[in-house]
């Protein structure tokens, strides 16, 4: 008896033991994505594809975009052969609504789910999905929350109680519209499933809490990762920014090595496309080097020939963009001066009518409304030979600032500070012909009349005593007979009562 009860005993301690006991991880490219530069020229994702409305990008795969009926997925293209693994994936879910719907899934499954009404992936599923949903369809105020959901490839998933009568391990947890990334970390360990999530509270990756665990669950031991989104009535955003997966080995055991995990049938299909590649990249070389004879047998000269072609400096970009920037410059100051020269011929014309004006007015007037109009046309002259003056400068302004223009844009002169200078003085001298131009307009027009107020209509005749007595009198009787007619009305109602 004594020794019956000391075996389960010694073997719980050696069971305790190997939890403890950390296993080997090692990262696996192959069933992973991480941005930046997540995706190829042609839009797919390395070893990855994805289905639906899933629109992959350079640093994240947006599995469903916040509209109403939405599906999406990304699965591995190849099977995962290892027994044990971890993955840790990283997403966020955002929307407007106090409430989204439906909500993301992970998956681990015997076949690729690509598409069908269980957040946007296949049902009757061989495997494991651990499901962030979103929306409460039971109604019982558990959303948003973390169901583990396992299945053997023949169970309907029970998607209007929210996969409670299916679920394995659940935890309620809030994933949307959270000011940090939330991280999910899922094992799969010795026949345990283990669920930590990061709530999105914190910038530190490593504060993960407990969330679910399955133990004597029985997985595929061959399968593909993948994770799937899907929207309804409501909507969100459900973005996915990396899913990194991890080989582990329990302590004592070697790691298979990458050979020993490559079947002979994908070993000879990579052999047979390495040696393509060569060939195709030996008769570029030798076609390169037939178009430049001058460079062969020099490797560092060919090297810089290639990188002056595609790349430039940082100082060859801002030069470049400063005589970019100058000649723009140069550009508004022409238009500038051909504006300046029209004005000039306008005022010119104008003065010359102003004078002929004057002469005519001068010999047909009085002695004094001569001297009158002889002072107003005295001011008026003046005024245009000050704003010719003003023009001839900003003109030579004009003329030093192009000067300064055309010495800058050669290499080695600095002048940029000094056309700025000047373009803020064109400015300051248009804004004073502006002004005087206006004030000119307003001395040559005609002075209009002074404008008379209206006459104030006939004030009427005062009210004579007989007038008012009557109609005192009247009012007096339509008020008693107001009276007397509800009294009469309220006296009706009451013997309703």
């Amino acid at each position: 008896l004594l020794l019956a009860l000391g075996r389960p005993a010694l073997s719980g301690a050696q069971a305790t033991e190997g939890a403890a006991a950390a296993p080997h991880r090692r990262f696996d490219y192959k069933d992973s994505f991480k941005g930046p530069h997540l995706v190829q020229a042609d839009g797919t994702v390395p070893f990855w594809v994805h289905t639906g409305n899933a629109i992959p990008s350079a640093d994240q795969i947006r599995i469903t975009t916040s509209l109403k009926s939405q599906k999406g997925s990304v699965w591995t293209k190849n099977k995962s052969i290892f027994d044990n693994w971890e993955v840790e994936v990283t997403f966020r879910v955002t929307g407007r609504g106090r409430i989204g719907a439906d909500g993301l899934a992970i998956w681990f499954t015997e076949e690729q789910g690509l598409e069908g009404p269980v957040f946007g992936a296949a049902d009757k599923w061989n495997g494991v999905g651990i499901f962030f949903d979103s929306f409460d369809n039971d109604g019982k105020k558990n959303n948003p929350g973390v169901i583990v959901v396992g299945n053997n490839g023949k169970l309907l998933y029970d998607h209007q109680n929210d996969g409670s009568t299916q679920a394995l391990a659940s935890c309620q947890r809030d994933f949307r519209n959270k000011p940090y990334p939330v991280r999910v970390k899922i094992t799969y360990y010795q026949k345990t499933l283990t669920v930590l999530i990061n709530n999105g509270f914190t910038p530190d990756k490593e504060d993960y809490e407990f969330c679910a665990k399955v133990e004597d669950m029985v997985l595929p031991s061959q399968g593909y990762f993948g994770i799937s989104a899907a929207t309804g009535g409501l909507a969100d955003d459900h973005d996915v920014l990396s899913f990194l997966t991890f080989q582990l080995t329990e302590p004592g055991k070697e790691a298979p090595t990458p050979d020993a995990e490559i079947p002979q049938k994908d070993k000879e299909k990579y052999q047979e496309e390495f040696e393509h590649f060569q060939q195709e990249l030996d008769k570029k070389k030798e076609e390169f080097q037939r178009e430049h004879p001058d460079v062969q047998g020099q490797p560092g000269k060919l090297f810089e020939l290639f990188f002056n072609d595609v790349f430039e400096t940082v100082s060859d970009r801002e030069l470049r963009q400063i005589f970019e920037g100058q000649n723009r410059i140069h550009l508004e100051i022409k238009q500038l001066n051909r504006q300046l020269d029209m004005i000039l011929d306008e005022q010119r014309k104008y003065v010359s009518a102003v004078t002929e004006e004057i002469a005519k007015r001068g010999a047909g007037s009085a002695a004094q409304q001569g001297q009158v109009s002889q002072q107003e046309i005295d001011t008026v002259v003046k005024t245009q030979e000050e704003v010719i003056r003003q023009v001839k400068e900003i003109r030579s302004s004009v003329s030093d600032a192009l000067r300064s223009i055309s010495g800058a844009q050669h290499p080695g002169s600095a002048g940029v500070y000094e056309t700025t200078q000047h373009f803020n003085d064109i400015k300051e001298h248009l804004h004073v012909v502006r002004r005087d131009v206006e004030h000119l307009v307003q001395r040559g027009s005609p002075s209009s009349e002074k404008q008379k107020c209206p006459e104030l209509p006939p004030f009427p005749s005062c009210l004579s005593t007989m007038h008012f007595f009557i109609f005192v009198a009247v009012q007096t009787v339509l008020f008693i007979g107001y009276v007397m007619y509800r009294s009469q009305q309220e006296a009706a109602a009451k013997k309703f009562f």
